[in-house]
C-alpha cells in the first residue's frame, strides 16, 4: 500500500466513523476489527498489532 493509498483509506475511514456519529462509531469500529482480522488470518500477527495499537493510547 502506498503512503497515497493509506491517506485516502484512513481518510474514508474518519469520515465514515464522523458521518455515524459517536454513538455508532464504535460499534463501526469493533466490526471493522474483526473483518480485518479475518483478512489478515494470522493470530500472531494479529496479537502483535493488538498491543502496538494499545501502546499508542
Amino acid at each position: 500500500m502506498t503512503e497515497l493509498d493509506l491517506d485516502r483509506v484512513y481518510t474514508k475511514l474518519c469520515h465514515t466513523l464522523g458521518e455515524l456519529g459517536e454513538g455508532a462509531a464504535a460499534g463501526m469500529l469493533s466490526r471493522f476489527a474483526l473483518l480485518a482480522m479475518l483478512e489478515i488470518g494470522d493470530a500472531d500477527k494479529i496479537e502483535a498489532l493488538i498491543e502496538r495499537a494499545a501502546l499508542s493510547t
